[in-house]
Parts: structure tokens; sequence; C-alpha cells
């Protein structure tokens, strides 16, 4: 018998207050009496594992998987995360182009270029009607001064539409990665590869039935007005589309490696620059010049979008001869020496290798 003490094993089991096992543990010390090393206190956490598991025999409910957040995620769906999820990138792109009012913008330019187109049509075939070519002369007036209305619209749908392109991409990535909304899409929820996808078919999917609804309205007010229509009629307005989802990619590629502001200047240059070296293989063609004509043929080989609106143009007069094809061949809104399947296909190449550029640039990209 211990007078005033228990056992080490003892007082484990026992439930008592800290004061007193403090006191005990001290006067153990005191009186030099305590067990070998490690026995007492293996037989308290033996006791510990057996209360614990008597207190804790009912186990707490866990939250719901759609409330936890680790509960049930998928690893990856593959094809299935892909269908699901380029849909609400591409309604978030509309939303934030409602939000940034670009539709507003490009609406009301719109308006402007078509009541302005309209007067052009109105005032032009009111001077057509006292008109008087010489009769040693085979122009027809009326298909020349068409036809040239139609390649001006041509040309101001093509840069309506890319405005709105460049507007829909020129942030598509560093933008987004600016204002810290990238990460949390391409971390987890969807890819990189997805996201990017998704960009470009939303912008394509906006920018294409605006340039083909453009044209054609184009079209109708000239067709109805001066009484003439070109010779092709869906075909300008495809390749035109096509066109502008050529500086969609270019703009989604440049938003990889450059700012917003940045990457708008460059894609307006470039295109700017696609445009002056058509007018250049114009003049080259009119004046013989062997070299201006090779150089731009070059230059339209390099900037696509260049080429589909040269083939557009030549659409346009495509049944047209004699003198008033060649006076049409000379004009800024006429002339087309770069055209055919070849220019097609390879539009079609360019396409798919600058996208898949900006794909595995924006792999390699820290956000």
């Amino acid at each position: 018998m211990r007078s005033r003490r228990h056992s080490a094993r003892r007082r484990g089991r026992r439930r008592g207050d800290a004061g007193r096992a403090r006191k005990a543990a001290g006067d153990r010390a005191r009186n030099r009496r305590w067990h070998a090393p490690g026995r007492g206190n293996s037989g308290r956490r033996a006791a510990r594992r057996r209360g614990s598991r008597a207190r804790g025999g009912a186990r707490v409910r866990r939250a719901r998987p759609d409330v936890d957040t680790r509960g049930r995620v998928p690893r990856g769906g593959g094809r299935r995360d892909l269908v699901s999820a380029v849909p609400v990138i591409v309604g978030y792109v509309l939303r934030e182009a409602l939000r940034r009012r670009v539709f507003a913008v490009v609406l009301f330019l719109t308006v402007v270029f078509l009541v302005l187109f309209w007067v052009a049509n109105h005032y032009v075939h009111n001077e057509l009607r006292t008109l008087q070519v010489p009769q040693d002369v085979p122009v027809d007036a009326r298909t020349f001064a068409s036809a040239f209305l139609t390649g001006l619209a041509l040309f101001a749908t093509m840069f309506l539409g890319v405005v709105l392109a460049v507007f829909l991409t020129l942030g598509a990535v560093t933008g987004d990665a600016e204002r810290g909304l990238l990460q949390p899409l391409v971390v987890r929820p969807v890819g990189r590869s997805t996201f990017l996808f998704a960009r470009f078919l939303g912008a394509t999917a906006v920018t294409a039935p605006y340039v083909i609804a453009v044209y054609l309205t184009a079209v109708v007010i000239t067709g109805l007005t001066m009484h003439w229509w070109p010779d092709r009629i869906a075909t300008p307005a495809i390749e035109i589309a096509a066109a502008v989802a050529v500086v969609t990619v270019l703009s989604l590629l440049g938003s990889v490696f450059l700012s917003s502001t940045a990457n708008g200047i460059a894609v307006f240059m470039l295109f700017g620059a696609g445009l002056v070296a058509g007018l250049l293989g114009t003049i080259g063609h009119a004046i013989g010049s062997t070299a201006i004509r090779h150089a731009s043929t070059v230059a339209a080989y390099m900037t696509p979008f260049e080429a589909l609106y040269q083939d557009a143009l030549r659409q346009i007069t495509a049944s047209t001869s004699g003198l008033t094809g060649f006076l049409l061949q000379l004009g800024p809104f006429g002339g087309a020496y770069v055209h055919g399947w070849g220019v097609r296909l390879w539009a079609l190449a360019f396409l798919c290798l600058v996208g898949t550029a900006a794909l595995l640039a924006f792999k390699r990209r820290d956000l």
C-alpha cells in the first residue's frame, strides 16, 4: 500500500484534476520512486486509445459532395469536358463584349457605314443618268460603277470585321491574366487548349455572321439602287469571313506575348501592311513590273487574309470582260491577281499553323 499515491497505470485511467496529478508527480520525484522508462507512458497511451475508440464510436457526418469542394471532383472527362466548357467560355466572351460595349461601338459604326453607302449609291445612280459615254469606248458605266461600289463595300465590311475580331481577342490571354481571371480557369476546370479554342470559336461565331450580314446588306443596297448584281454573291461573303478568322487567330497569337494595347497595334499594322501589299500588286500589274508583282504575291501569301480579300474581289466581277473588266482590274477595289483554290487551301493551313503555334506558346507561358 502506498499512501496518498497511485500507480501510473491507475492514475492514467482515473479521472481527476490536473493539479492533483502534477502534485503526485512531484511527490514521486522527491521520493525517487518511479517505474521503468516507457512503462507508464505506454499504459497511458493505450488508455487514451481505448477511450478515444469508446467516445468516437459514432462517425462525424461529412459534407455532401455538392457542398464539399473536394467531394467527387472529376479527374478529367476528356471530350466531355471540352464539350461542356466551350459553350461556357463562349458565353463569357459574349458577356465580356457586352460589358465593354464592343457590340455597341461596332453596331454604331455599321449603321453609319450603311447609311453613307446608301447615300453614295443614290448619288452615283443619279449621275449615271446624265453620264454620256463615247460610242467608240466599249465601257459599261453602270457595271463599272456598281462593281467599284461593291468592292468598296467588301473592303469596309472586312475592316469592320477585323475591328470586331481584334476587340474580342486582343486581351484574350495577357489581359485576362493581368486581371486575375485566367488562372482559376486554366488550372482546374478547363485546360489551356480548351480555353484558347473556345476564345477563337467565340470570336469567330460573332464575326463571321456579322461580316456576312453586312456584306449581303450592302449588296442588296447596290442591287436595288443601281440595278446591278455581282457575278458571285455567296463566295465573296464566305471568303471575307474566312479572312477575318485568319486575323482572329493572329490576334490570339499576339495576345500570348503582348499586352492588350501592343497586340491591337500590331494586328492593325499587319492588316494595313497586307492591304498596302495588295495595292502595290495592282500597280505592278498595271505598269508591267515583274519585281513588284512578285513581291506582292509573296506578301499576299504571308498575309493570307489579303489573298482571300483579293480572291473575293475577283469573284464579284468573275464574268466581266472587255475594257470594263480591264479597268476594274486597275482600280483599288477591283484588282485581284492572287486567287484560286491554292490561296484558299493555304489560308486554311496558315490558320491551323498559327493556331498550333499559339497553343504551344500558351502552354509554355507562365501565368
